[in-house]
């Protein structure tokens, strides 16, 4: 028996391989080539009849570009332990990773800055993301906060949002292909839940796809943010490579006068 060997937990390597290869839109003989194996061999482990060892699995996850939990459930379905822990952020191990984020997220000031989880939960901000939390209804302010309810909620964001129909069709788009790309019943739950914000209209002329700015009444003006994301793509925990770092940028000279100014007066009535 190979180290690492489960022996009661149901194997269903197979059809899990043969799933999220098709998710991702690949032949088998491109996943193959991918792996370094044959495309008899994939063929033959997707129709269970070779079983894999657990080299093979992780390089097969590494093909297919899983998330670290995806890798776990694939190693899990061959019969094979996790590789990859998942450490609570809280976890005094994790403490300098807490530490970093703190100093990255205030040193973004004074434009606004989150960290959220896989599913859009609010992990840490600094001060600028008051601007989003302004005239938001109390309930969606109490933890856990999931940003993406606070931005498309009729009682959230969404009533200062000027292109509010452009912004929750970006939102939710994302979300969907996040979810059929990796398969999650909370984010499919999401999905559904934040899905009636969105209008079920084609986009306009002038539609930008993924480049979708966030036009926002505060101030006594609009101001006009653009987002970038950054992940933690080689953290080998769990925990650490699901967290996002989303930092707004003002689009305009006016936009970025604006927050200077509320950042050192607060905002203006």
């Amino acid at each position: 028996m190979s180290p690492g060997r489960i022996t009661t937990v149901a194997v269903d390597f197979s059809r899990t391989l043969r799933d999220r290869r098709s998710s991702r839109r690949l032949s088998q003989l491109e996943l193959a080539v991918r792996a370094g194996t044959t495309q008899r061999h994939v063929s033959f482990l997707e129709s269970g009849r070779s079983a894999p060892r657990r080299e093979m699995v992780i390089r097969l996850a590494e093909s297919l570009d899983l998330p670290l939990r995806e890798r776990n459930g694939l190693l899990v379905s061959a019969g094979f332990a996790p590789a990859y822990p998942r450490t609570p952020l809280d976890a005094p191990a994790l403490a300098p990773v807490r530490t970093a984020l703190r100093h990255i997220l205030d040193a973004h000031m004074p434009y606004p800055a989150i960290v959220v989880d896989r599913h859009g939960v609010l992990v840490g901000a600094n001060a600028g993301f008051a601007l989003f939390e302004e005239g938001a209804a109390p309930e969606l302010l109490e933890p856990p906060v999931n940003v993406y309810r606070l931005a498309l909620h009729p009682e959230g964001l969404a009533p200062r949002i000027v292109n509010r129909a452009e912004w929750a069709r970006h939102v939710v788009e994302n979300l969907r292909a996040a979810a059929l790309r990796d398969p999650d019943e909370r984010l499919d739950r999401l999905v559904a839940e934040l899905a009636p914000y969105a209008p079920d209209v084609p986009p306009g002329p002038g539609h930008l796809g993924f480049a979708v700015p966030l036009r926002l009444r505060a101030d006594g003006g609009e101001l006009r943010l653009m987002t970038t994301i950054t992940t933690f793509a080689t953290a080998a925990d769990v925990t650490l490579a699901e967290l996002r770092l989303e930092a707004f940028l003002p689009a305009d000279e006016a936009t970025a006068a604006r927050l200077a100014r509320r950042a050192v007066t607060g905002p203006s009535a």
